[in-house]
């Protein structure tokens, strides 16, 4: 029997260790090191909390959310080995510790949401690092096989790549997996990606095979992929709820799907009703949006170069391309600006404001080459353009006239380039679309609350992002 819902087709994707990542990414001897990234840390001290912990570091037993003092002596501080002091620690079992960079990782989730953005027609971004895909209407759960020759047969699809219970391959993998290679090829960090015909079993599927895993259940397979599982698995089960559940003998997610659910809504409400349907595989929720876009961005990775007339094709293919999706999405915007990325991984943005909200598609394309030309003769890897401050009320459009007058330039100098936008360092620091904090009920703690602490990743959620 197929699955209710079982046409559409959901990814979550989860960055893996996605602080230390980002690291990574700008530092690749790093690459292998047990690595620890610390939230209230400064280089040096003990104090502070383990932010993220990548799982080099987790083979000592260093965990998110764990006081820093405490992961040291676990996994000692790599600059405290020294090879000729007896007492040091031994190189081989130390490891990084950095601090929390919150305005760099924002850089790369942009990278990360850009894509997602492009691949889903509808996308919730649950954090800065972790979001639902709806791609029912990019994919399918066909086979991935074609059509012969010889008539309406098909040929033998190629066996599953994917982990999971997916026996054949299907549109849906093949899909996932390019989303997954944009990540890594556009943003530079890897990703976990689960398949599911339903948001929850799409959780827990990007969690069963991490890290850079791809999990694919079909429909059909819901049930059975589950029911082995320990009930902590399944989305939503905090540890209240997993002693409660092993009070009751429900140790597995196939014990919670086989157990009465009106002796579960005794024991734990109208929840214990809800764990009950998604043990069994069974969630109609809907994909939505956390809410209104706060900007629009399109970005584009190049090979490093200084060429100018490359650099202005690319940023006018951009612009085209952001204006069109405001005007697709009725919005109009105040602010414009551009991204240049310069080797390895210098990130710089320049933004001009407007003296009311516009729908012009070649003031966007005027504008971010206007801006482009602050960087006239610097090499840059990545080029981007935005569409922020988004008006979705009807309203008044700004006269043109007033723009040159005001010379709206955020944080503007009177020659020389533009300053970048007071207190953000020369960084958009909005260029990450969506609230990371916003919370989708998904993983609501033992008061209805979502968790925070240690995520699925092992990365602790940072009440920061504000």
């Amino acid at each position: 029997m197929r699955d209710a819902g079982s046409d559409r087709v959901v990814f979550h994707v989860d960055m893996d260790c996605f602080y230390a990542s980002c690291e990574r990414l700008r530092r690749p001897e790093l690459a292998g090191e047990p690595l620890v990234v610390g939230m209230g840390y400064e280089a040096g001290e003990t104090i502070g909390a383990v932010a993220t912990a990548s799982y080099e570091a987790r083979a000592f037993g260093v965990e998110s959310a764990m006081p820093i003092s405490e992961a040291l002596d676990l996994l000692p501080r790599r600059a405290d080995a020294d090879p000729d002091d007896p007492d040091a620690p031994d190189p081989e079992e130390a490891g990084r510790y950095l601090p929390v960079d919150l305005d760099y990782y924002k850089e790369v989730a942009s990278d990360v949401k850009s894509v997602l953005r492009d691949c889903a027609d509808t996308l919730r971004e649950v954090s800065v690092d972790e979001a639902y895909l709806d791609v029912t209407d990019r994919t399918a759960w066909d086979a991935a096989g074609g059509p012969t020759d010889s008539g309406d047969d098909t040929t033998d699809p190629p066996p599953s790549a994917a982990a999971g219970p997916a026996e054949v391959r299907t549109l849906a993998e093949g899909y996932a997996r390019h989303v997954k290679e944009r990540i890594e090829r556009e943003a530079g960090v890897p990703a976990s990606v689960g398949v599911a015909p339903n948001m929850s079993t799409a959780k827990v599927a990007s969690d069963a095979d991490k890290p850079d895993g791809l999990v694919v259940v079909p429909p059909g397979e819901v049930e059975s992929f589950l029911a082995p599982l320990p009930t902590a698995e399944i989305h939503g089960v905090g540890p209240v709820t997993e002693r409660t559940l092993a009070d009751l003998g429900i140790e597995t997610a196939g014990d919670l799907a086989a157990a009465d659910p009106d002796r579960l809504g005794d024991e734990l409400g109208d929840r214990g009703r809800e764990l009950y349907r998604r043990a069994r595989g069974e969630d109609d929720r809907e994909v939505t949006p956390t809410g209104l876009p706060k900007s629009l961005s399109r970005e584009s990775s190049l090979s490093a170069t200084a060429d100018e007339a490359a650099k202005r094709e690319t940023v006018r293919a951009l612009a085209a391309d952001v204006a069109r999706r405001a005007r697709e999405r009725g919005c109009l915007y105040r602010t414009i600006g551009i991204k240049a990325v310069e080797p390895p991984y210098e990130v710089n943005t320049r933004a001009r404001s407007l003296p009311g909200p516009v729908d012009d598609p070649d003031l966007v394309e005027s504008t971010a080459l206007d801006l482009l030309d602050e960087f006239a003769g610097d090499r840059v890897r990545k080029l981007g353009v935005r569409v922020s401050k988004l008006d979705f009320a009807e309203s008044d459009q700004a006269t043109l006239g007033g723009f040159d007058a005001a010379e709206g330039e955020e944080g503007g100098t009177a020659g020389g380039r533009s300053a970048p936008a007071a207190g953000d360092g020369g960084k958009l620091t909005d260029w990450v679309g969506g609230d990371p904090r916003a919370n989708d009920g998904d993983e609501p703690d033992e008061n209805g609350s979502r968790r925070t602490g240690e995520r699925g990743d092992g990365q602790a959620s940072l009440g920061d992002w504000a």
